[in-house]
């Protein structure tokens, strides 16, 4: 599926193909609540790589979040994944990790192209949601304290919505 996402004040604009497109996963960790504004959340995407495509590059600023260092107690470090944002409006656009570089993983709040509907929704890292949120229970809902074990694209594969 092609997807085509953009900022709130319009300088960037970008699109990526994405054989997993359906917004399932509400991540509610540290980094995600407080630089996403989204309910306490973020969903990410998956894309290719290759097909990213930007414009208003020269708009396009990108910070890596700093995480505590389980090695030296009390220490951070930068984490590795890179998450790109717009400097003139501060819209979340897409992150990417140098362990994965075939990926990248634009976030849905800020894509245009209408986004298909999950059968269910995934809530993950509830270890770390802030004490406000009240996280949706109901049938079509799934918790995880962390991660699951799912990629994005065996949980897109188990219901059948892996798009190639």
């Amino acid at each position: 599926m092609k997807l085509s996402g953009s900022c709130r004040c319009g300088a960037v604009r970008f699109t990526l193909n994405s054989s997993t497109p359906v917004p399932y996963m509400h991540c509610y960790c540290s980094i995600c609540r407080k630089s996403a504004g989204g309910g306490g959340y973020a969903i990410n995407l998956g894309g290719d790589a290759d097909t990213l495509e930007v414009e208003g590059r020269e708009a396009v600023a990108t910070w890596r979040a700093p995480i505590d260092d389980p090695d030296h107690p009390g220490r951070t470090r930068l984490g590795p994944s890179h998450r790109h944002f717009c400097k003139q409006c501060g819209t979340a656009l897409w992150a990417e990790d140098p362990a994965w570089p075939e990926l990248v993983h634009p976030f849905a709040s800020a894509i245009d192209t209408p986004l298909p509907t999950p059968p269910e929704r995934v809530h993950i890292m509830l270890d770390f949601k802030a004490p406000w949120v009240e996280v949706p229970s109901g049938p079509n809902d799934v918790h995880f304290a962390r991660y699951p074990e799912d990629s994005l694209e065996d949980w897109h594969r188990r219901h059948g919505l892996l798009e190639r």
